[in-house]
């Protein structure tokens, strides 16, 4: 199905029923593609006007959640209503990734050029909606992060430095970072169960993974000559890694740690999303 210029990240639905994909462009798209995944066809883009540049999505409460980097803000676009419906700015260079809590009162984004990480919490009590900012500094390059299964940290990985950040959630201050030697890292996600984290990296052949508990390399996978997005599978038996260069995306048993399967994906595949029918 077409899936827009210059795709990058996709999610789902919660019903499984609708795919939302990104137009990047590297800041100079303004699109969102709708893929109707019942009738497995494309529908009319989501035109973002002045919000140019959207790259990271979520959906969560119903809504789709993206940032916009070239406009420097994070936004929630409705189907039911078909509007933007919401947008703050960040005042961060390249707001790239989001992830927004199932409550609906803390976003977090990774500022890569700003080497930042934001966590946006909802104000609770007041006469109007309104959200605080803080803004932490980690490594350059801060692109791919994940928070842990418990929602006390998250970590994220510092493409430039080749590190990883880890923020306490609560605290939101840098309790550690490690020299995780993954340059060019891309994304970084943690297994269901909260054990490990899978680092992938666009000029590295392998597939970095960390043990959370003891906060060290785990293991290295070789998969291709450089990798992208990651998916877990929910109940936590493989992990899906984009290789991009390679044009599949390899499959990983979380049991063995090793590559079970390749899956031929066309030409450069990136982001990936798991959409169950409901």
């Amino acid at each position: 199905m077409p899936s827009g210029p210059d795709p990058h990240e996709v999610v789902a639905s919660t019903d499984g029923k609708m795919a939302f994909i990104s137009n990047y462009g590297g800041g100079a798209h303004n699109t969102i593609t709708q893929v109707d995944l019942i009738a497995q066809k494309s529908l009319p883009a989501i035109d973002l006007g002045a919000l140019r540049g959207p790259h990271g999505l979520m959906f969560v409460g119903g809504k789709v959640w993206f940032t916009a980097e070239s406009a420097k803000v994070i936004g929630s676009y409705d189907p039911a209503t078909k509007k933007v419906d919401w947008i703050l700015g960040t005042g961060q260079n390249r707001t790239h990734m989001i992830y927004v809590f199932p409550d609906l009162k803390r976003i977090i984004t990774s500022n890569i050029a700003s080497a930042t990480m934001t966590i946006i919490d909802k104000t609770i009590n007041t006469p109007r909606e309104d959200w605080d900012e803080a803004v932490i500094s980690v490594g350059r390059g801060a692109e791919g992060f994940d928070v842990t299964p418990n929602a006390k940290e998250l970590w994220t990985a510092n493409a430039q430095d080749g590190t990883i950040s880890i923020i306490d959630l609560t605290t939101k201050k840098v309790t550690q970072t490690l020299n995780a030697s993954v340059q060019s890292a891309n994304r970084l996600k943690f297994t269901p169960n909260g054990k490990m984290a899978f680092v992938s990296a666009l000029r590295l052949p392998d597939a970095a993974v960390f043990d959370v508990t003891e906060r060290k390399e785990a293991k290295r996978i070789k998969i291709g000559r450089g990798a992208a997005g990651i998916q877990m599978q929910p109940d936590g038996s493989r992990v899906f890694v984009a290789c991009t260069p390679d044009d599949y995306v390899v499959v990983i048993d979380l049991t063995k740690l090793e590559v079970v399967g390749k899956i031929d994906a066309g030409k450069q595949p990136d982001g990936m999303e798991w959409a169950v029918q409901r």
